[in-house]
């Protein structure tokens, strides 16, 4: 699903990354500023900030980014959000809107997050890009390592 957006194009594909710095990001998520603070508080309250893999990101988007990425990090006071939604305009599913469930499995140092179609249109739209029968998709789970 997320392909077409560009989001695998990297030799390394990092959600973050993708959305502070390929300009695609912005026109596939209509509401990126809540998407985007809310993966820097994900980042930020999640993974201990000495790991050095979260520095050197950290240090990469500070320079890449600049402010939009730079300025939600020092902010101490977001918090994620375990629950929302998203609205992505997907290049060939067109209007996509998504709920969003996160589920934390901090002994392995993971959250699982759950994707749900918000309505019957992004549900037809997912089961049509994935050549499923209509009703066949029930969530689209993402892994992410903390």
């Amino acid at each position: 699903m997320v392909r077409p957006l560009g989001l695998l194009d990297d030799e390394r594909p990092n959600l973050l990354r993708y959305l502070f710095t390929d300009e695609r990001a912005r026109s596939a998520y209509r509401d990126w500023d809540r998407v985007a603070d809310d993966l820097v508080a994900r980042l930020r309250h999640g993974v201990p900030l000495r790991d050095p893999y979260l520095a050197e990101l950290a240090d990469e988007l500070t320079v890449t980014a600049g402010a939009d990425f730079a300025d939600r990090f020092a902010d101490l006071a977001m918090t994620p959000r375990r629950t929302g939604s998203q609205h992505i305009e997907h290049p060939e599913a067109g209007s996509l809107r998504l709920l969003q469930e996160t589920l934390a499995l901090p002994e392995e140092g993971q959250r699982l997050i759950v994707h749900l179609p918000a309505d019957e249109a992004t549900a037809a739209a997912l089961d049509r890009l994935h050549g499923r029968r209509p009703g066949a998709l029930r969530a689209v789970a993402l892994g992410e390592t903390g």
